[in-house]
């Protein structure tokens, strides 16, 4: 099993720092690497505190000086907001300064604030998506391309720098829908997908929709790698968990205003957070993610893994203001303990009994 770091790059409120933010999540990717994490991904963000990354790429680039091992991934570049030629010459630069170690994660973004602002109307995201993505993989894998198409018009043209992974790094399709897990078997491309603050319950849907969706293509779920994003965190102390879940439940409470099209700000940028009818008690989100004691966590994992079976698991380290100390503390307690234990018990021929 692979393990991954997702770093949001959140900004909770004012006694933050965008220094600090993105300083924080480079430290923590450099950590992720020597706790032997198999990637680090970044998301992308524009114009508000959900996210301080404009660029995963960027981050790509930055992360790739101060680490040697560890793949670098976009979760993901948000291809809508893009010129696609242009976003063609800066993947090949993210490859060849990290040495080929990017991971391409790509998706449609859903924040009306964020499209608003770049021009693009929201509501064709999707369609953008697929016709921006068709040409990236042209300019990928073709020496000289061109496009004529409904969106954007594009005469014979080559990239000068290209990827060192030929003919393209491994791609990813942000998979949230049928249609978007669809296209991914369907082309060969890998799954990122997420069961948010569910439960094993909302696991197994996942693992549903991934089996329709490749069946409706005539494949099976392990033709393409799938990689879940979970909130996880291991610690007996319950100060430490409950603000890591109050942390958790803060991104989540402006995931959903944004996703709503709700900006929720008072001075046109830190979005104010405002609790819903969707909220988890802290309760309910322990029984329901893989938190608590490390072997809770590493039991929670197993029946998880058990369910869904993907190939990577992307634990979500920065979230909202939650200490630095603290969460780089955890990402080494996951290479020393949580890691190794999960692909031992993966290894064995039986089920492991689950511990109490």
């Amino acid at each position: 099993m692979e393990f991954g770091t997702f770093i949001l790059a959140a900004q909770r409120g004012y006694h933050q720092t965008s220094d600090q933010v993105i300083r924080n999540s480079i430290e923590q990717t450099v950590t992720s690497e020597k706790a032997g994490f198999n990637a680090a991904w970044f998301a992308e963000h524009h114009f508000n505190n959900y996210s301080l990354v404009p660029s995963p790429l960027m981050m790509v680039a930055a992360c790739s000086g101060v680490t040697k091992t560890i793949r670098l991934g976009t979760a993901v570049c948000v291809l809508p907001l893009y010129q696609p030629q242009r976003l063609l010459s800066e993947i090949g630069f993210a490859d060849i300064v990290s040495s080929g170690r990017l991971e391409l994660g790509v998706g449609s973004g859903y924040q009306q604030f964020e499209f608003e602002r770049f021009g693009v109307n929201v509501d064709e995201a999707p369609v953008v998506f697929s016709e921006y993505f068709d040409i990236l993989l042209k300019g990928l894998k073709q020496k000289i391309f061109e496009h004529d198409g409904q969106h954007i018009k594009i005469p014979p043209t080559a990239i000068s720098v290209r990827t060192v992974q030929q003919p393209t790094p491994p791609i990813w399709i942000a998979a949230g829908s049928p249609r978007s897990m669809g296209r991914a078997y369907r082309e060969g491309h890998n799954l990122f997908v997420t069961a948010f603050h569910g439960g094993t319950d909302q696991v197994r849907t996942l693992r549903g929709m991934l089996e329709e969706a490749a069946s409706s293509e005539g494949k099976v779920v392990s033709d393409r790698k799938v990689a879940l994003l979970r909130c996880c965190y291991a610690s007996d102390d319950e100060a430490e968990i409950n603000s890591y879940l109050d942390n958790a439940r803060f991104q989540r409470r402006l995931s959903e205003a944004l996703h709503k099209r709700k900006q929720q700000s008072e001075d046109g940028y830190l979005l104010r957070e405002t609790p819903t009818e969707q909220d988890l008690s802290f309760d309910t989100l322990r029984k329901n993610l893989p938190v608590g004691s490390v072997n809770y966590v590493i039991d929670k994992l197993l029946e998880e893994i058990e369910v869904l079976k993907p190939d990577q698991i992307a634990v979500q380290t920065q979230l909202g203001d939650f200490d630095q100390k603290t969460m780089l503390r955890q990402i080494e307690l996951w290479g020393e303990k949580i890691i190794p234990a999960v692909n031992k018990a993966l290894s064995q021929p039986t089920k492991i009994a689950v511990n109490q």
